[in-house]
């Protein structure tokens, strides 16, 4: 189960973020987003329950009808000595057939590609949140950026205002 942060006891939601891939927000338009199973080892495991976990740079590929998630970097388990895992291994998604096929439609147009946005815990199984996302260009991320910045000084001069 999730921990609460404060105290360390069971959350009582069953949701514990492990990574948040904000990175993929700034560089990609998010179209549409679904929830993936992952086929782990134990230590794999341990590691994620401990919070070391990266997302940086990691996406999505299909393969012969099957999703594999690619880059993502799960720090290895202290404890496994020699017998921990290989840190930035494939790692199979676990999805229905359709949502692979549909998936796998979307991908072969030009500019999608398969990100995955959160991996987080729920009910005690490691889950990925994947978006199917078009890639930004330089001047959409200028524009968000400054958008952003005009949303925060409204924000700060509303607040000094209403003192």
């Amino acid at each position: 189960m999730a921990r609460d942060t404060r105290n360390g006891k069971p959350s009582g939601n069953g949701f514990d973020l492990v990574a948040d891939n904000r990175k993929a927000r700034h560089d990609f338009f998010i179209e549409e987003k679904l929830e993936a199973g992952l086929a782990l080892t134990g230590t794999e495991v341990k590691s994620l329950r401990a919070h070391r976990a990266n997302l940086r740079d990691s996406y999505a590929r299909i393969k012969n009808g099957e999703a594999f998630l690619e880059s993502v970097h799960i720090g290895a388990y202290a404890p496994a000595g020699q017998f921990s895992h290989k840190e930035t291994r494939a790692r199979k998604l676990l999805m229905h057939r359709r949502e692979i096929d549909r998936l796998w439609g979307r991908v072969r147009e030009k500019g999608y590609s398969i990100v995955p946005l959160k991996l987080y815990f729920k009910n005690g199984r490691a889950k990925v949140e994947l978006g199917l996302a078009k890639g930004k260009h330089s001047y959409d991320k200028r524009a968000a950026i400054a958008r952003k910045t005009s949303e925060r000084e409204i924000e700060r001069a509303l607040k000094g205002r209403n003192r």
